[in-house]
């Protein structure tokens, strides 16, 4: 550990809380303290500095709030991850029209070579399934299995389990938010979620908001119910422009805005509080509905969960949807939408297409989550993520050519990574493949070929010898087209 020396004072008009946060900033700048990495407590940090340990706390605490350092309960204070500035924002058509979809079939493929177990997948959407608590998840759906009722089946049905939707209520409420679990409904994952609360909204023909890059799902459902994307530009660190989205309003006249505000899949920016507010304001002026999608709102990094843009609404404007597959359990594909008025309509759209959610499924989630296990096992997932993201990171930056640019953030396992214009990721997604690599080409995630030097990088898996000489290996493909 390196101590702080401040018998030669370098900031002598700085009060010394403040030299200790310049010293500390200059160092994590210099990567002597790298992402991921536990700093000195607050004892062993005041020992070695001479600093009393009221002055080391307020030079901590100014440092986390600033971004540079994150607190972990009962474990310490680590170094941030720190996002590079792409260029997308500044390169990219502000916004997209488009009235008619075409990418699933492209979309379809990627995700079939992640099936192959010979294969690298860090173009996989999903989490390492090791992570999850499965020996106490299998444990409650034989509980559950040995007292399954005949009217179970019937008991599950639309809007799905009681007790489920009563948990998923009271976990609103730890945030402030009300939500009666009568307007929860329970649906076969977030997808079916989302799919529903935009057809419940829209008729064939009707513009849809998404954003650009947007999550390859949007594309699809927009793409299935025969709707038309106004595609508008998201900052890597900021997301939507809301001016632009503004114009948009007022021009067209959208029926619904699909959004993710947490840990956007691909980019992986989280709209700050204030951005959420001025959301749905403006949304709510243009009577536009909101689908929120929250998938990986349990997957942040820090003390604070962030809240949802739903906090915010007393319109009824905002459909927020979730699930449990991206922090809990990906098998039993359940998840929800807090449908507020549109609880009905959905429900009648679900008995017309898949009838219901898997009632052991339902009953298996609602024993688990009685047990009070949830939210230890999302403190240790959260850890878990974190390093293996900063050891992701670190690997693309010892391998990738240095024109690359990594935009890491606070919370998910995805990684969205820029490349040299001359590079084109749906080649190097080819090329990759034929070694055993997966990467997700930024063209899935566009409807109008946008990103096409860009791709995203899942950083959730164990990280050994293999996935270096993965990543090494497309270092090495990508100097090759370079």
């Amino acid at each position: 550990m390196l101590p702080l020396n401040f018998s030669t004072d370098p900031y002598p008009t700085v009060a010394k809380y403040q030299q200790l946060v310049l010293q500390l900033q200059g160092q994590i700048e210099a990567e002597i303290w790298l992402p991921g990495e536990r700093l000195p407590s607050l004892r062993e940090q005041a020992s070695r500095s001479g600093l009393s340990l009221m002055t080391v706390m307020h030079a901590y605490q100014v440092l986390e709030s600033q971004g540079w350092i994150v607190a972990r309960p009962q474990s310490g204070y680590y170094v941030a991850s720190r996002p590079e500035i792409l260029t997308q924002s500044l390169a990219q058509q502000k916004v997209q029209l488009a009235e008619t979809m075409d990418i699933n079939a492209f979309i379809f493929e990627v995700l079939q070579a992640c099936r192959d177990a010979s294969i690298i997948p860090f173009g996989s959407a999903f989490p390492d399934p090791e992570l999850f608590p499965q020996r106490q998840l299998m444990r409650a759906l034989n509980n559950v299995s040995h007292h399954l009722q005949p009217r179970d089946a019937i008991n599950n049905l639309p809007p799905g389990n009681e007790a489920l939707r009563k948990i998923i209520a009271q976990r609103y409420a730890q945030q402030g938010i009300t939500v009666s679990p009568d307007e929860i409904v329970i649906t076969n994952g977030a997808m079916e979620a989302l799919n529903l609360s935009l057809q419940a909204v829209t008729e064939p023909g009707d513009w849809v908001v998404i954003e650009n890059p947007a999550f390859y799902g949007a594309l699809q459902a927009i793409e299935r119910l025969k709707l038309k994307a106004i595609a508008i530009a998201t900052d890597p660190q900021h997301g939507m422009d809301f001016d632009e989205l503004r114009q948009a309003l007022e021009r067209w006249p959208v029926r619904a805005c699909w959004l993710m505000t947490n840990q956007q899949n691909p980019v992986g920016f989280t709209l700050s509080k204030e951005k959420k507010q001025q959301l749905v304001q403006l949304l709510a002026v243009h009577q536009v509905t909101l689908i929120e999608d929250d998938v990986y709102n349990e997957l942040y990094f820090g003390a604070e969960k962030p809240l949802p843009a739903r906090a915010f609404d007393h319109h009824g404007n905002v459909l927020h949807c979730s699930s449990f597959s991206k922090n809990l359990v990906a098998g039993f594909r359940v998840g929800w939408v807090a449908a507020g008025k549109q609880a009905l309509r959905i429900q009648h759209l679900q008995l017309m297409s898949t009838l219901s959610t898997s009632a052991p499924m339902q009953l298996a989630l609602a024993n688990y989550l009685a047990t009070r296990r949830y939210d230890q096992h999302l403190r240790q997932l959260r850890q878990v993520l974190e390093q293996r993201k900063n050891l992701a990171r670190q690997s693309l930056k010892r391998h990738l050519p240095a024109q690359a640019r990594i935009n890491d953030s606070r919370g998910g396992y995805f990684l969205w990574i820029e490349l040299p214009k001359q590079v084109n990721t749906t080649e190097l997604y080819y090329r990759a493949l034929a070694q055993h690599i997966s990467i997700a080409p930024g063209g899935m995630f566009s409807s109008g070929g946008q990103y096409a030097n860009y791709f995203r990088f899942n950083a959730a898996w164990p990280w050994g010898e293999a996935q270096e000489a993965a990543v090494a290996t497309l270092g090495g493909l990508i100097a090759a087209m370079l």
